[in-house]
């Protein structure tokens, strides 16, 4: 049981492209080769989050082919707006976050898109607020890419007036009243007239607010923008902590921030990313871990490796630890908070192979072993102050997103430190947040904060 007065964990499921967390999970046996355009991929994975009570189940957005993808399937696919849809309706509580550009979108484009989706699915989306970096993405949409300042500028202004149309058709403005044949208040829906250095609209919005008013705000959070939108703007955030110590550290400092700006920290979450390797035995995930790397690019990780450890390990022998005349010279890359862990396991002995399996070089962190070893590490860092959720992303794709629901989440749900039962309908309501559309008053005085 769930002793100490934290609450509940929050958690969102992710499936990159339909794939998981590994470049090689795409041949993993079992798998769909082509998930990534296999909608029904997506709309499971949907109904697996919803099963499990989760938060919601979040998609990425990267319009390009951006990934060597001779051998690798890119990051993402299918349109998640369209998928979005899809989902909805084939589901009723979980929530549906999606990412939406503003360097390649306009603001009354996402503005309707998003609205559209939050009342199909009943007040249930959410929209991760990013700027796009990738020039091939870039230049499927413009000419050339942008000034550092003029994606932020732009993210800004985008931002802004996508708020202000959701609140330019307020809530009790859709009348639908019979009797007297006044089907809206047409003086509640004003034209917002908004225009900015890089984007203008008139408005109004032509729809009315979701049950919840409007999607809930994420953000990456990545460099200072990102964090300074998290602390100023978003309603929740996707974290990319290399360890335990640094997400306990970046939540004491967000959540002082957050409250700095007049906001409450207790509304606000992060998602920290967490890579999952489920098996029954410590012994057969780091097994299953070393497949899957082996479906991938070994040689590849092998040389990032080098990096971290600061010596040179390449044409050494894979299965064997490294040679302890060079682990007397290894140091821990300072440029990358991951190296550390790598460090560590290299000291204890481990093959090369096998300090890769553990994941050290993954873009999150990688938690493997059993159900019940893994329950206890995202009670270990629940407890430790994280910031109260996580993002969880399987190492293979579908089937280990349905042996973390099927497996892991119970364990959680026993222990009461993540809900039994939906209490509520909304994404708002599972955040616990409330319901909202437009403007707060204190991003109101501070709209061009950022």
């Amino acid at each position: 049981m769930n002793k100490n007065n934290k609450g509940q964990m929050h958690i969102i499921a992710q499936l990159s492209a339909g794939q998981g967390l590994e470049p090689g999970g795409w041949r993993w046996p079992g798998e769909d080769k082509a998930a990534f355009i296999n909608e029904d991929v997506f709309i499971n994975g949907a109904q697996l989050a919803e099963k499990g009570k989760l938060d919601g189940f979040f998609l990425v957005d990267v319009p390009a082919i951006s990934d060597d993808i001779a051998k690798t399937p890119q990051g993402s696919s299918l349109d998640p707006i369209v998928l979005m849809a899809l989902m909805a309706k084939a589901t009723e509580r979980v929530g549906l976050i999606s990412t939406m550009s503003t360097s390649i979108k306009e603001p009354y484009s996402i503005a309707r898109t998003m609205r559209t989706l939050d009342l199909v699915s009943k007040g249930r989306m959410g929209w991760n607020v990013v700027t796009t970096g990738n020039p091939r993405a870039l230049l499927n949409y413009f000419a050339g890419t942008p000034e550092h300042g003029e994606k932020h500028g732009r993210a800004r202004e985008v931002w802004e007036a996508v708020l202000r149309l959701w609140g330019s058709w307020p809530e009790g403005a859709l009348k639908l009243d019979v009797a007297s044949g006044v089907f809206a208040d047409d003086k509640l829906i004003q034209p917002i007239n908004f225009q900015g250095e890089y984007v203008s609209s008139r408005g109004p919005i032509n729809l009315p607010p979701s049950p919840q008013g409007m999607p809930v705000i994420f953000t990456a959070g990545g460099g200072e923008y990102g964090y300074n939108f998290a602390a100023t703007k978003a309603d929740a955030m996707y974290g990319n902590p290399p360890t335990l110590e640094y997400a306990a550290a970046f939540w004491q400092q967000l959540s002082a921030s957050i409250k700095h700006s007049g906001r409450n920290p207790d509304q606000f979450t992060i998602f920290n990313g967490i890579g999952v390797s489920i098996a029954s035995s410590e012994k057969e995930a780091l097994e299953r871990r070393i497949a899957l790397d082996e479906l991938g690019e070994p040689v590849r990780r092998q040389q990032y490796l080098s990096h971290m450890l600061s010596i040179p390990i390449a044409g050494l022998d894979i299965d064997a630890p490294i040679p302890d005349h060079l682990l007397k010279l290894a140091r821990p890359n300072r440029t990358d908070h991951r190296s550390q862990y790598a460090y560590d396991l290299a000291m204890k002995g481990f093959t090369i192979r096998e300090v890769l399996a553990h994941g050290p070089i993954n873009y999150h962190p990688v938690f493997l072993g059993t159900p019940e070893s893994i329950a206890d590490k995202l009670q270990q860092w629940f407890e430790a102050g994280v910031g109260k959720g996580f993002n969880i992303i399987g190492d293979s794709g579908l089937s280990s997103l349905a042996d973390f629901v099927e497996q892991v989440v119970p364990i959680l749900q026993k222990r009461g430190l993540l809900r039994s039962e939906y209490t509520g309908s909304t994404l708002r309501e599972h955040l616990g947040l409330p319901y909202r559309n437009g403007f707060a008053e204190f991003e109101t005085k501070s709209a061009h904060a950022i």
